[in-house]
Parts: structure tokens; C-alpha cells; sequence
């Protein structure tokens, strides 16, 4: 006899900041590996357009309105994805944006927004599907992190703080699920190019790029996609019965020293150009 019943051939999940990159690409992710995928967000009519596209591919997959701030709307998101998919199996909490700006410049009303929609929300969604999962005696957690978690980075204080507190509310979750058949992980992406904090004014992200090298945190400008971090949060869902993803940190590899040293080179020529027409 098997120590664990193996995952059940349906298994529905939700996933949360469904609407555009980390989310998006995991909706896609595991509707491709065949799970049925509730997308929720604000933008709801984007995770229409999401959900459209995989179920053109042949996928399953259903578009909700979902705000975490709201314990009305994750309420409601959680009964109607089971009502349209069945039983959730798997939670992907990973709804957020990232607020930048130094601690002694960010207002108080700001750092506790983030608190709310990384920490608090992250803990509702799970509060809405945990009853059910329990009763089964299975079910996935997954928690979309960050490396801000675990080495804090400059101008990005208030969310790396709410990050911070994502791990210790997830470590606790896995202590004391153990034994309940519930596995509750968490996923940590370094840097990631999606649109989520990239599309600030230079101005804001400027002052972040240069302290983040003063700090040794922007060794190269290589960034992970999307898709990098969606094939790790299907791999945490798709581990069998028996074993559990504790944490994950993806961190973005660096260009080949060949092809850097290449890049280098054509800046210092433009640099020499630049500097034979000054002196012209």
C-alpha cells in the first residue's frame, strides 16, 4: 500500500494576480499541464482574454473578479471557482505590485498597503480554501515569494517587509499543517522582468539601480521571465504525494562572460566614438 493516495486525476486551482505576469504565465502553466485554472484579479476582463486563449488551446479555465484587500471578494472568488471547477486543490497566491521608495520617505498608509495585499490577503486566500482541503486531507499552497524575503534590497523596504512576513506566516503554515495531508510551500523569484514595478518613472527606479549596486544586488542585467517562475510553481504542484517543496529561491543567470565582455566592448567603442566627435 502506498503511504499517500496519489493526487487525484482533477485537480482544480486557483491562482490569484492572474492578469498579467507571474500569474498570468502560471494560469497558462498549469492549464497546459491540465489543470483546470481560475484566474482572479482586478483586471478581470485581462484574465478573460487569458482564460480565452487557453481554452482555445484546450485548456479549462474560468475568469472571476478578485480583489485580496476585500474578504468579500475572496470569499466569493473561492465559492465560485469551485461552484464552475469543483474542490480546490491548489492555491497559488501571488496577487501584488511593488511599491518603491526609502522607508523614511514611504508613508505610513503606503507600507501598510503593501502589508495588506502580500501578507494579509496571501493569508485570506488560504483562510477561504484551507476548510476544504483539510476535510479532503490534501491540497497545495503556494506562495509566490520573493528574494527580497530573504536579503533585504533598498527602496523596496515596505514590500520586502511584507515578503518577510509571507515567510514566516507559510514556515508556521507548514509546521502546523504536518500531518493534515496539506502541503503549503513558497516560491522565491529574483528578479523578474514583468510589468509590476518596471513601468515606474526613471526617476523612481533610477535612484533603486544605483543603490542596488552599492549594495552588490545588481550583478548583471540579466532578469528572469514569467515563464521561468510559472514552470517552478507547476513543478511544487505536480511533486507527488509523499514529499513537499519547502521553499524555492530562482535567481536569473548571468549572460556568458563571451557575450558580456562583446557588450562591453561595443559601449566602450560607442564611448571612444562619442568622445572622437566632442573633440572634433
Amino acid at each position: 500500500m502506498p503511504r499517500f493516495q496519489p493526487h487525484p486525476d482533477r485537480r482544480p486551482a486557483i491562482v490569484a494576480g492572474a492578469s498579467s505576469g507571474i500569474g498570468a504565465a502560471t494560469a497558462i502553466e498549469l492549464a497546459a499541464r491540465g489543470f483546470p485554472v481560475a484566474l482572479g484579479a482586478r483586471r478581470v476582463a485581462k484574465c478573460q482574454e487569458i482564460a480565452e486563449k487557453i481554452r482555445a488551446d484546450g485548456g479549462d479555465a474560468v475568469a472571476l473578479p478578485l480583489d485580496v484587500t476585500d474578504p468579500d471578494s475572496v470569499k466569493d472568488f473561492v465559492h465560485r471557482a469551485a461552484e464552475q471547477l469543483g474542490d480546490i486543490e491548489v492555491l497559488v497566491a501571488g496577487a501584488g505590485d511593488t511599491y518603491f521608495g526609502r522607508l523614511h520617505e514611504t508613508d505610513t498608509e503606503s507600507f501598510e498597503s503593501q502589508v495588506r495585499i502580500h501578507l494579509i490577503g496571501a493569508n485570506r486566500l488560504a483562510a477561504a480554501v484551507l476548510p476544504g482541503m483539510l476535510d479532503r486531507q490534501r491540497g497545495d499552497l503556494i506562495f509566490v515569494g520573493s528574494d527580497v524575503a530573504l536579503r533585504q534590497r533598498p527602496h523596496m523596504g515596505a514590500y520586502g517587509a511584507a515578503k518577510a512576513g509571507l515567510v514566516a506566516m507559510v514556515t508556521n503554515l507548514q509546521m502546523e499543517l504536518e500531518g493534515t495531508g496539506v502541503r503549503a510551500s513558497i516560491v522565491h523569484p529574483g528578479p523578474t522582468k514583468t510589468g509590476m514595478g518596471w513601468s515606474l518613472p526613471v526617476e523612481s527606479i533610477g535612484p533603486a539601480l544605483q543603490d542596488w549596486a552599492k549594495w552588490g544586488q545588481a550583478r548583471h542585467n540579466y532578469f528572469l521571465r514569467a515563464s521561468d517562475i510559472a514552470r517552478a510553481i507547476a513543478f511544487v504542484a505536480e511533486t507527488p504525494r509523499g514529499g513537499f517543496v519547502v521553499n524555492m529561491e530562482l535567481q536569473p543567470e548571468a549572460p556568458l562572460a563571451a557575450a558580456a565582455e562583446r557588450q562591453q566592448l561595443r559601449v566602450d567603442e560607442k564611448a571612444s566614438v562619442d568622445e572622437g566627435k566632442l573633440d572634433s
